[in-house]
């Protein structure tokens, strides 16, 4: 019999469930939309039933434990409290509804805390002691790993980055904060900053015959790609703010690398590049050139997903 754990990466925008063997596969896989839920009852009925669906088709298999990346999840409790990106989030004891429902160890934590799991043990962050990995997707999330541990805190709620202030009194946050870093650095934070320069400047742009509907942060990519000054002003605008945030915390950290995941960190060179250079402007002399940004090598893959179910294994 085939010892598995289901791992889940509930993120803003949707719920990825994966049943993940102790060599790192993802066996069989499946996702639903996170939003569309009136609460966290209904969302957690819907996540048990595809979860058990998913078990269903599987033969000669033992499942060991369920290991959850969620926003504002709580290693300690248990629990998701009160995220910013999901509205029935507000304290839901989800370690303790599926303990009951399958009988089996649950564990959760960060989303981007599963997510640095999986990069240590499966990608770029191999026998890495000090990293971060930054999540680029509906916000920005993230996970620090210093000493070959995980930054959790007293409460479960440490390395949160993404909230850092980037613009005192700048653009209102889902936390109820203004001028947080994921309004400016995520793929809602990069539309947001395409629309308002489209707004407020007069440079031409390709982008301009599209909706704001339409406009996304791929449509942006492809037009920086394509050489549009607007597009590549804003990703030089994202850049340069994320740069200077990562200065910071590397002085907090000091990191041999940072890794990104997520839909815009598909930008790559166009975004990391820049970035490093803001990054290294802003440093101390005794911080520069020792710090890498790299892709996460789980592009294609979901790092959450085996980073929730290496809570199970470790």
């Amino acid at each position: 019999m085939k010892n598995i754990v289901v791992g889940i990466d509930i993120g803003g925008t949707n719920t990825v469930i994966g049943v993940v063997d102790n060599t790192g596969e993802i066996i069989v896989e499946t996702s639903f939309e996170t939003q569309p839920f009136k609460n966290d009852k209904a969302f957690s009925q819907h996540l048990i039933s595809e979860i058990r669906y998913l078990l269903n088709d599987l033969a000669n298999v033992n499942l060991l434990g369920i290991g959850i990346g969620a926003p504002n999840a709580n290693y300690f409790s248990g629990k998701i409290e009160s995220a910013p990106n999901i509205p029935w989030a507000k304290d839901v004891s989800l370690a303790a509804i599926l303990n009951k429902e399958f009988n089996v160890v649950v564990k959760l934590t960060n989303d981007a805390n599963a997510a640095a799991l999986g990069e240590m043990l499966y990608g770029n962050a191999k026998g890495l002691t000090d990293f971060i990995l930054i999540t680029l997707g509906t916000g920005l999330g993230s996970g620090f790993v210093s000493n070959g541990k995980l930054i959790l805190g007293h409460d479960g709620f440490a390395g949160e980055m993404g909230h850092i202030t980037a613009v005192p009194g700048g653009r209102l946050c889902g936390c109820g904060k203004q001028g947080c870093l994921e309004t400016y650095v995520s793929a809602t934070g990069i539309r947001t900053t395409v629309l308002e320069m489209m707004r407020f400047l007069k440079t031409d742009s390709v982008l301009q015959k599209y909706t704001p509907k339409q406009i996304t942060s791929k449509l942006i990519y492809e037009a920086a790609v394509d050489g549009d000054k607007l597009a590549k002003d804003v990703f030089d605008f994202t850049a340069k703010i994320l740069g200077e945030k990562l200065a910071d915390v590397v002085a907090l950290t000091s990191p041999q690398a940072v890794f990104f995941f997520g839909g815009l960190s598909a930008a790559g060179d166009l975004l990391l590049v820049p970035t490093k250079n803001y990054m290294e402007q802003n440093l101390m002399p005794i911080y520069r050139n020792k710090v890498s940004l790299q892709q996460s090598a789980l592009i294609g893959k979901n790092a959450a997903v085996l980073g929730a179910a290496a809570l199970i294994w470790n």
